[in-house]
């Protein structure tokens, strides 16, 4: 397996982080965050720079990062909990 710190953001890779639990969330999610390949929490996984994985973080962006240079994906704002509502 190619180690996460050699993959270089140009080589068509996203590095993914789930840096939130999916508990407490629809099985929907967390079926999304599992197919990811993302099974613990901080957990780095390498996947294909690609629509379908775009699209699947896209439904998740609360509960995954994506690391190094990869472009963010479009944020709605703050959401409710977050420390700008405090």
């Amino acid at each position: 397996m190619t180690d996460p710190e050699q993959v270089t953001p140009a080589s068509g890779t996203l590095r993914l982080q789930l840096y939130k639990s999916p508990i407490g969330y629809n099985s929907r999610q967390k079926a999304t965050v599992h197919a990811l390949g993302l099974r613990r929490l901080h957990q780095v996984v390498v996947q294909s720079d690609s629509p379908v994985t775009r699209g699947m973080v896209a439904k998740v962006p609360h509960l995954v990062r994506i690391l190094d240079g990869a472009p963010p994906l479009p944020s709605s704002g703050p959401t409710p909990g977050h420390d700008a509502f405090r």
